[in-house]
């Protein structure tokens, strides 16, 4: 039997009449307003006991979602269940509301309605949905960094609502980061960095934590900014400090989600040697030996292509998302290269190596280092 469709003005004036509206959408979705006078069943709830919500099989019900699929498909259901009398909503709530029938908003805690209505696209997605938004929520990401890189991973973690964030840098605003630094303005020229960060991310999601942190990196603190943290971003532009990072989530077990940049080129990739030895390689198993100083200047003398670090650092934020939710391939034991101007990724196969003195398995942490020297700098 094919099952009937109405049209929400047909729907509205059956339900005048006496027709049983059910909303089946999920809860998030209904924050944004539902069909007035529906009766909010989820479709899940509904098909799995349909005699507890409906104990009359003869009552005429219509059924209503975002769009019209899905109540189709429970309507199809409810006919195979025994329910002679059930129709579908065509266009759903969509056209409901496109026709200027009248809608109402279910009475939430401001929180929750907050919560719904802010993150409602990534509620949306089957993969992420209430649990992961709560999972998302309840993680801790520790961002080094509040410059080219960090930047732009800081504002998406913060949109995603990554419920707390941990960020470290020593600088203050120049006029010369503004170019690729999206978190700071004219306005915060001379302010810590960190507090301008938190600032701006604090104006953005005011739900996620800023635990802005104006300190220097080093072998004295580093496992303590690493403490309680679920991912690491390394958004550093210096050899000793990715190296300390390097070393220190080996110790600790944390996933490093490490970027880089210069002139017109980035990469990224996950070293998580620490929580997967002889499995995943970390990032002296890429970079055993530091390059002399003269073949890796930094930003300030080789310069950077302005959007270079956005599109880098929203790679690093994209897997450290992934990491937290458990989601899709990380880019563990991968090396993502970007060239700007041709446009044209490329990847490399990492493979851990058997004899790292920092992470091949059965291998003791050696202790931290002098950084500064190892890679012949001054920093």
């Amino acid at each position: 039997m094919s099952i009937p469709q109405t049209t929400p003005q047909q729907a509205r004036e059956r339900q005048r009449q006496g027709a049983l509206l059910i909303d089946i959408r999920e809860p998030h979705e209904r924050a944004s307003g539902q069909a007035e006078g529906a009766l909010a069943i989820a479709r899940a709830e509904l098909e799995a006991d349909p005699g507890r919500h409906l104990p009359d099989t003869d009552a005429e019900v219509l059924l209503i979602c975002q769009a019209g699929k899905r109540s189709l498909a429970a309507a199809e259901a409810l006919h195979a269940a025994g329910y002679r009398n059930v129709a579908s909503v065509e266009g759903g709530t969509t056209r409901w509301a496109a026709d200027g029938l009248p809608l109402v908003r279910p009475q939430l805690e401001p929180d929750e309605a907050d919560f719904l209505e802010r993150y409602s696209r990534h509620l949306r997605l089957p993969e992420v949905g209430v649990e992961g938004q709560r999972r998302l929520e309840d993680s801790r990401v520790l961002v080094v960094g509040a410059g080219g890189l960090g930047s732009p991973a800081a504002f998406y973690l913060a949109a995603a609502g990554v419920g707390h964030l941990r960020l470290v840098d020593d600088d203050v605003v120049d006029r010369s980061n503004l170019q690729r630094q999206i978190l700071h303005v004219e306005d915060t020229i001379g302010v810590p960095k960190v507090e301008s960060a938190r600032q701006r991310l604090s104006a953005l999601n005011p739900r996620v934590e800023i635990e802005a942190v104006r300190e220097r990196v080093s072998s004295v603190n580093v496992e303590a900014l690493l403490e309680g943290v679920d991912v690491v971003l390394d958004g550093s532009d210096n050899f000793p400090l990715r190296y300390l990072l390097n070393d220190a989530c080996v110790k600790l077990g944390k996933p490093l989600v490490y970027g880089a940049v210069q002139r017109f080129v980035g990469q990224a990739g996950v070293f998580d040697a620490g929580r997967a030895r002889g499995q995943c390689p970390c990032y002296r198993c890429l970079f055993p030996e530091p390059p002399p100083p003269e073949f890796a200047p930094n930003c300030a003398e080789a310069g950077v292509f302005g959007v270079l670090p956005g599109i880098v650092g929203l790679l690093q934020a994209t897997e450290a998302i992934k990491l937290l939710l458990g989601l899709g391939e990380p880019l563990a034991g991968r090396l993502l290269q970007f060239d700007a101007l041709a446009m044209r990724f490329r990847e490399v196969k990492l493979a851990p190596d058997p004899d790292c003195p920092v992470c091949a398995p059965g291998r003791p942490f050696p202790g931290y280092i002098d950084y500064a020297r190892f890679c012949g700098t001054g920093i």
